[in-house]
């Protein structure tokens, strides 16, 4: 009888870990995943070795930081997205035109401020067409770029992301803890 009640106990506690561990598996392999930032390509928004929760069913939009599978090493990237399909992208000057609109780019300032204050610019001049041969974004892909313009490699030198690519989009950072 005392075997039949362990053999129960045990029971009682394997399954509720069972599923557990299933739902954690399904949720990260399906809905969102921990990763962490390799690089410098992203400061001062996102630094090497911080952790950020991405989601895998977020709908992408301009302005949103995504992870993707990098087009040129086994390796995923994390960057902004600048163009979405059928958009075209040009940089004068320190300031971005998308589809011949201004747009200002607010977490940029810093580092353009200090770029200015030297006399050069962060961002290099480019139309789309001149960095990567298509003068629209193609539909199913985007145009990407690090916000640490000066050491980034990005779509200005691997071309366009495609959607399949993406991993999914940054939601939040969980370390360091910013208060």
């Amino acid at each position: 009888m005392e075997k039949r009640n362990l053999s129960k106990e045990i029971l009682s506690w394997v399954w509720p870990i069972l599923i557990a561990v299933v739902i954690a598996v399904l949720c990260r392999q399906f809905l969102f995943s921990p990763v962490t930032v390799k690089g410098e390509s992203m400061e001062p928004t996102y630094e090497n070795n911080n952790k950020i929760i991405i989601s895998k069913t977020s709908h992408i939009d301009r302005f949103d930081i995504i992870v993707f599978q990098s087009p040129v090493e086994d390796d995923h990237y994390i960057k902004r997205v600048i163009g979405l399909p059928g958009d075209t992208v040009k940089v004068k000057n320190d300031e971005l035109y998308i589809n011949g609109k201004e747009y200002k780019e607010s977490y940029l300032k810093k580092g353009i401020r200090e770029y200015q204050e030297m006399g050069d610019h962060f961002t290099e001049d480019f139309t789309l067409k001149e960095v990567t041969g298509e003068s629209k974004v193609p539909k199913d892909s985007y145009f990407v770029l690090g916000d640490n313009r000066q050491n980034s490699s990005d779509s200005r030198e691997y071309g366009f992301i495609k959607k399949t690519a993406i991993t999914g989009e940054v939601k939040f950072q969980f370390y360091p803890i910013h208060f």
